[in-house]
């Protein structure tokens, strides 16, 4: 099994910044990919940010700019900068992973979420 854990959710004032954060960890023989999504309220859940192995970026277009994604290959975290941050960006954060576990077996994991507020 494999496991994400978020940090790096909280409040903060428009125009303000966050960081977060987040690490793989258990069963993985590589990973793909991470990146982040996020569910605002009433909103089904969208693309923010990924990243790739070969080191391709992909961000929403409401997202290009103010927010920068990085990998930690090595550490197995992934890390999205958020700046400027309006009320649109009010949501739930997911880091999501895409992981071998064996060889030549994959599947997509999900973190359990971390709660971004944005006060307008």
């Amino acid at each position: 099994q494999v496991q994400l854990v978020e940090s790096g959710g909280g409040q903060v004032q428009a125009g303000g910044s966050l960081r977060l954060s987040c690490a793989a960890s258990g069963r993985i023989y590589s990973i793909v990919a991470m990146g982040w999504y996020r569910q605002g309220p009433g909103q089904q859940r969208e693309l923010v940010a990924t990243v790739n192995s070969g080191g391709g970026y992909n961000y929403a277009d409401s997202a290009k700019g103010r927010f920068a994604i990085s990998r930690d290959n090595a550490k197995n975290t992934v890390t999205l900068q958020m700046d400027s941050l309006g009320a649109e960006d009010t949501a739930v954060y997911y880091c999501n992973a895409r992981v071998y576990y064996e060889i030549n077996r994959w599947d997509d994991f999900w973190g359990q979420g971390t709660q971004v507020t944005v006060s307008s």
